[in-house]
């Protein structure tokens, strides 16, 4: 049974490019029923032209589990969207929001910021094509644009399209001078703008992205009016932090999750993935984190790391990694 993706998204994990593949996505899931779950950006090309449809591959335990597509051509990418759709996911995401030069080559990403009525176009084809949510997310602008102009305007162009729902990473993208990973943390971020947009345009269910690293900053975001809180790199570096307790906190229902309990229920999983030829690193990258901050987490990050590179390792190598691992109880 699918999840309403909209009231999912009062917190999220945001699409990271080479961490949020189906195997992360599976280690939260488990941490939190309700959290909304993106997918690695796929390219609209790489689906309609590439026929990669590898890429959409999912387990029916991620529900709600959102597709996120890069692409500008707006026929292109209602095709892809109706590849996810098909496929069963429960919203198609837009990425208007991604700085890399790979991404501004393919004419899509944060450079779409300068271009709304492209986005626009897209946005109205994408929703022609499915029937579940299309959604969008976008800087507060890119270069020397000026914030306070461009993403009201910006707003305005997607919300006739029929988009009613977004999610701001409340800094601009420096296309030229700054790497991708120098676009996450320079330039300033304004949450005040976004807070603004919230007002400005009340029937669009807002959420914040960008340097939101709790859920106490997370619930701060929601008390003052918006609609969520999308977390990206702390969720997936100390995702028991983020996700554990994301249910009864931010959702008000279920109870904190165990993190020990989710390494013993990742086993059939594992065993899963081993018996159709994958390897054992494949998922536990993804599970690192989990101890973060905890007694046992350096052993822990130790004994996975490599342990789960040789070949043939099995669940085994997650519950040797354990033994050095306190309890909750201990904690």
């Amino acid at each position: 049974m699918k999840n309403n993706a909209q009231k999912a998204a009062r917190l999220s994990v945001a699409p990271m490019m080479d961490w949020t593949d189906r195997h992360c996505r599976y280690v939260h899931r488990l941490l939190s029923g309700q959290t909304l779950l993106y997918t690695e950006m796929v390219t609209a090309p790489a689906l309609v032209r590439g026929g990669a449809m590898h890429l959409l591959d999912f387990s029916p335990e991620e529900h709600p589990v959102a597709l996120q597509l890069g692409g500008s051509d707006p026929q292109e990418l209602a095709q892809a969207a109706r590849f996810g759709s098909d496929a069963g996911y429960d919203e198609i995401n837009l990425n208007c929001g991604c700085p890399s030069d790979r991404v501004q080559s393919g004419t899509f990403g944060a450079v779409l910021m300068k271009e709304p009525g492209r986005v626009a176009e897209c946005v109205s084809a994408m929703r022609d094509a499915v029937d579940v949510e299309v959604t969008v997310k976008c800087r507060i602008g890119v270069d020397d644009q000026d914030p306070e102009e461009v993403l009201p305007a910006f707003l305005e162009h997607i919300r006739a399209a029929g988009c009613a729902r977004v999610t701001i990473h409340a800094r601009k993208a420096w296309l030229k001078g700054l790497s991708p990973k120098e676009n996450r943390d320079i330039p300033p971020l304004d949450y005040d703008l976004v807070h603004r947009m919230k007002g400005a345009f009340p029937d669009l269910h807002i959420s914040i992205n960008g340097g939101i690293t709790s859920l106490e900053q997370a619930r701060t975001h929601l008390d003052a009016g918006l609609d969520g809180v999308m977390i990206g790199r702390a969720a997936y570096h100390q995702p028991t932090d983020i996700l554990a307790e994301a249910d009864p906190l931010i959702f008000g229902t279920g109870k904190a999750a165990d993190p020990i309990e989710v390494v013993h229920k990742m086993v059939p999983y594992v065993e899963a993935h081993l018996a159709a030829g994958g390897r054992l690193h494949q998922i536990t990258r993804h599970m690192l984190g989990l101890f973060a901050g905890r007694p046992g987490a350096r052993a822990w990050r130790r004994v996975l790391s490599e342990g789960a590179v040789h070949e043939g390792a099995g669940p085994e190598v997650m519950l040797q990694a354990l033994e050095g691992v306190a309890p909750l109880a201990e904690v």
